[in-house]
Formats: structure tokens, C-alpha cells, sequence
């Protein structure tokens, strides 16, 4: 059952019509609630405001500096660092996400949650001061670290006010941040740099987060923490940074073939970090990321699910549009609808399936439904032939992109209530965690193949470390047929492979136990000590 109100739920998923199984998570989950102080509607439309805002911001940063790199590089003078400008904003942000999530549940997802707002609002101040790259790659790597903090906190502090029912709707409003900011946040960077200089786009997150901040003191009631731990992970927090760190940069070098030395250094020590790490879990009194969750059903089939989001849709868009440049020769400009009507369509079915669940609360359907529409419109663009009209591909990308909106916000909503309440905030940042991963080094992937194969399949006389769609456009249309041949052909068993990322996704969607949202809430005691069922 799931607490309303300041308490902290960690109920059941399910009600009376579940599966055995699920009836044994349920009973057990009854628990771990603990009293509720429930929020006036105003304040929680007051509160979910605040979040909203915050979240934005948060999702914003990661795609508002785009367009302003090369204002940036050529201003700062240092075009050589120009990629770390959004490379140490996203690694910031990942690492920290276990330990920002054990944090939360100790300290309490309130003074977690201002403390990333200000250092968010500073670090905007200090990034758009900054005098040179080193300087604004420092402080972008402080604004990750907060951001994580934002992000994070904002979907345990819904989970901690809400009951499992009503959450859907909540993180559906609070999830929309993402493929909102994807949508304006090229746009808008660009039309503040044009208009106002390169530093606004730092200095706007200020007078807004300001507000916000405002608005948070007032709605964000005190929730009450976790029991203080025995001992804080401090091994297996560095380790797993460490290792998390190693990956990301293997990954972001994977394309690049004269890091082949440095590649190879970081996925060895990615992998002895990784063993290192599961020995200490297995031993740590209070594990940062507590490896007896995944014995749960349902956390082992939400966690898939998050990382086949990052893997199968996330990893690609990024090249859409140089895949219709190239294979449908379009402008750069038109070929930015097809990513478009991919997130505009994520955006419709996360917000249509969070109203549905909380209505309904029937939630099983969503994830199978979605990672079929999935699996479905990736195959679809696999058979598509090069050169139809553009409309075709931004419907099936639509609906790949709605397919997986409907379950992107549901199953945090989900997995939080099969955790116990004060592992809330570690169980949340564990279900991001893996989506963001899952999206980095599959993007790289992606990255490395599409290289290589294009280059290994491009006729003599183009080199295709300058192959751009204007030489392309402008070449015999021989030579364009030619291209836009080579391009399909390496997209083709790309987008198979993401296909069968969603068909896994089925059979994780399809572990999910049977049964509905509860929204009862639980009046009972805190345990000193908490386990999941087995």
C-alpha cells in the first residue's frame, strides 16, 4: 500500500486481483509505510509547479548549449575542448545519480533537492563568467552534479507525497521536462546567443530558478528521512564512479581511431572497477546500490525496460538526421522534423498513458503495448526504402516515439512502490541510472559502426572524414544515389538491432505482475531494518 502525504509509500503495486507473486510483494511492502501528512491540493499543485520548473531547467541545459558551442569555442579560444563543454555536463550528471539517491534517502529528498537548486542556480552564474574552457568546463560539471540532483529528487519527492495511483499522472507532468526541452532547447539557445550573447544562456536558468526556488520553500513540505545508516559506502560510491567514469569516456572514444590506447585503458579499468565494485555491494551493511533489489520482478523488469529506453530510442535519434540527409537528401533543416515528431510523440503517449494509469490504475498494459509500437515502427524503418516523402518516417518515428512515452514515466511510478520507502530515492536513481547508461554507450555504438561501415563502403574519390551532405548534394547524382545506397544499407541492420532491444522489452513488459495501483494509503510503523522479498 502507498502512503499520501509527507510519508514516505513503499506499498504494494498491486490490489486484491494481483498474481500470488504480487500478493507476496504487497503483503510485505505493508511494512515499510509510515504515517502521512497529506498535501492540500492547492500546495501539491503548488509543489508539482516548483518540480515541473526545476526539472525543465535541469533537462534544458542539456540541449540549450548546442547551438552556442561554436560561439563559445571561438570566444573562449579553445575549440579542441569544445565537446567537454556538454561531455562533463552529462557525465556529472550520471555519476552521481546512486550516491545522490542514497543521499535522498538519509538525508531527506527536501535538503538534497534545495541544496542542487541553489548549487544549480550558482553554477549558471559562474558558467556564464566564465573567461576560458577550462573554467566553463569546471562549472558545467558542478551544474551536472546539481542537475542530477533536480532530476532526481523531484521524482522521489512526487513518490513520497502521492499515492502509487495518482503518481502516474504526476510523473507524467514532471517526466514532459525531457521531450519538452528537446523540442525548444536548440531553438531557444540559439535565439538567445543571436540575441543576447552566448553567457544567457547560463544566466536565464537564474531569474527562473529563483522563482522556482521561491515557490519551493514554500511547497516542498519537510519529508521525513530514512533511518541515519550503520556506515555510509564510501568504497563502493568511488569505485562505482570510477568505473562509471571509465565507461562513459570508452564509449565517447570508441569512434575516434587514434584513441584506440585510451579506449582500451578505459574499458579495463571499467571492467576490474565493475568486478570490484559487485564484491563490495555483496558485503556493504548499507550498499549504494543495494544489489538484492533485482531479486524483485518487478524492479528487474522496470530496470530493463529503463535501459532498453536509453538503448533502443535515446542512442539513435542523435543520427537521424544526418541518416535523411544522407539517404533522403534533405536539408539540415528538414531533416530535423523526423527527431521532432519522435519526441513529440513520446511527449503525447507519456502524458496520455500517466492520465490513463492514474484513472484506470491498470498498468501492465502500458509497457507491452508500448514496447511492441516500439519494436513494430524500428522494423518498419529498417524496410523502408530510401527517398519516400519525409511524412513517412516522422509517422513511424511518431509512433516509436509514443510507444516508448508510454511507459518512460510509468515505470519509476511502478518500481518505487516495490521498493522499501526508505530506499525510495536509491530504487529511483538505480531506474535512471540505467536508462542514461544504457543511452551512452549505445550511442557510442552506434557512433563507431556508422563510422566505420561508411567509411569502409564509400566509393574512391570521397573521404569520408569530410563527407558532409553539402559535397554530397552537390555532386553528380550518380555519386548521390550512391551515398544515399551506402547509408541505407548501414542504418538497416541498425535499426533491426534496436528493434530486437524492444522485442527484450516485450518479454521484461510481459514479467510484470498482473493487478492495479493502490491508492489506500498505510498508517504503520517504520522498521528499523528493511529487505525486499525475494
Amino acid at each position: 500500500m502507498l502512503v499520501s502525504g509527507a510519508g514516505v509509500h513503499s506499498g504494494p503495486v498491486l490490489r486484491r486481483d494481483a498474481a500470488p507473486e504480487a500478493h507476496h510483494v504487497a503483503s510485505t511492502a505493508r511494512s515499510f509505510g509510515q504515517t502521512t501528512m497529506p498535501l492540500s491540493r492547492v500546495r501539491l499543485r503548488f509543489l508539482v509547479a516548483s518540480l515541473l520548473t526545476v526539472s525543465f531547467l535541469g533537462a534544458l541545459d542539456h540541449t540549450v548549449v548546442s547551438t552556442s558551442l561554436a560561439t563559445i569555442a571561438g570566444e573562449l579560444g579553445a575549440l579542441q575542448l569544445m565537446s567537454w563543454v556538454v561531455v562533463g555536463y552529462t557525465l556529472a550528471s550520471t555519476v552521481l545519480l546512486p550516491v545522490l539517491g542514497k543521499l535522498g534517502d538519509v538525508l531527506g529528498a527536501r535538503r538534497i533537492f534545495l541544496a542542487s537548486l541553489v548549487t544549480f542556480l550558482a553554477a549558471s552564474l559562474i558558467c556564464g563568467f566564465a573567461t576560458d574552457m577550462v573554467w566553463l568546463i569546471a562549472a558545467r560539471v558542478l551544474q551536472g552534479m546539481s542537475s542530477a540532483g533536480l532530476q532526481l529528487m523531484s521524482q522521489t519527492i512526487i513518490a513520497r507525497v502521492t499515492t502509487q495511483r495518482e503518481r502516474p499522472r504526476f510523473m507524467a507532468i514532471i517526466g514532459a521536462a525531457f521531450p519538452v526541452a528537446i523540442l525548444v532547447g536548440p531553438v531557444l539557445g540559439g535565439a538567445i546567443t543571436d540575441n543576447w550573447g552566448w553567457q544567457w544562456v547560463f544566466w536565464i536558468n537564474i531569474p527562473v530558478g529563483a522563482a522556482a526556488l521561491a515557490l519551493a520553500l514554500a511547497a516542498v513540505p519537510h519529508l521525513e528521512p530514512g533511518p541515519a545508516p550503520r556506515s555510509f559506502d564510501i568504497a563502493g560510491a568511488a569505485v562505482f564512479t570510477t568505473s562509471l567514469v571509465s565507461l562513459v569516456l570508452a564509449a565517447s572514444w570508441l569512434a575516434d581511431r587514434n584513441a584506440g590506447t585510451a579506449t582500451l585503458a578505459a574499458g579495463g579499468i571499467c571492467l576490474l572497477g565493475f568486478t570490484a565494485f559487485f564484491l563490495i555491494e555483496r558485503r556493504a551493511p548499507e550498499p549504494v546500490v543495494p544489489l538484492h533489489f533485482f531479486a524483485n520482478r518487478t524492479i528487474a523488469a522496470c530496470t530493463a525496460l529503463s535501459a532498453i529506453i536509453g538503448v533502443g530510442l535515446f542512442s539513435i535519434t542523435a543520427y537521424l538526421p544526418t541518416y535523411f540527409q544522407m539517404a533522403y537528401r534533405t536539408t539540415a533543416t528538414v531533416s530535423g522534423l523526423v527527431p521532432i515528431a519522435t519526441v513529440f510523440g513520446m511527449l503525447i503517449g507519456n502524458l496520455l498513458t500517466g492520465w490513463l494509469a492514474s484513472r484506470s490504475g491498470r498498468y501492465r498494459i502500458f509497457p507491452i503495448v508500448g514496447t511492441m509500437l516500439g519494436a513494430a515502427g524500428l522494423l518498419v524503418m529498417a524496410a523502408l526504402p530510401a527517398g519516400l516523402p519525409l511524412w513517412v518516417p516522422m509517422i513511424v518515428m511518431g509512433v516509436v516515439g509514443m510507444g516508448t512515452g508510454a511507459f518512460m514515466s510509468l515505470i519509476v511510478a511502478v518500481v518505487q512502490g516495490a521498493a522499501p520507502a526508505s530506499q525510495t530515492g536509491t530504487i529511483t536513481a538505480t531506474i535512471n541510472l540505467v536508462r542514461q547508461v544504457g543511452s551512452t554507450v549505445a550511442t557510442a555504438v552506434i557512433g563507431g559502426v556508422i563510422g566505420s561501415a561508411v567509411a569502409a563502403m564509400l566509393p574512391a574519390g570521397l573521404d569520408a572524414s569530410t563527407l558532409t551532405p553539402q559535397l554530397v548534394h552537390a555532386a553528380a547524382p550518380a555519386v548521390q544515389a550512391d551515398v544515399a545506397g551506402i547509408y541505407s544499407s548501414v542504418f538497416t541492420p541498425i535499426f533491426i538491432a534496436l528493434a530486437a532491444a524492444y522485442a527484450v522489452g516485450i518479454v521484461a513488459a510481459l514479467l510484470l505482475p498482473h493487478g492495479r495501483l493502490s491508492d489506500e494509503p498505510v498508517h504503520a510503523p517504520r522498521p528499523s531494518s528493511e529487505s525486499l522479498p525475494a
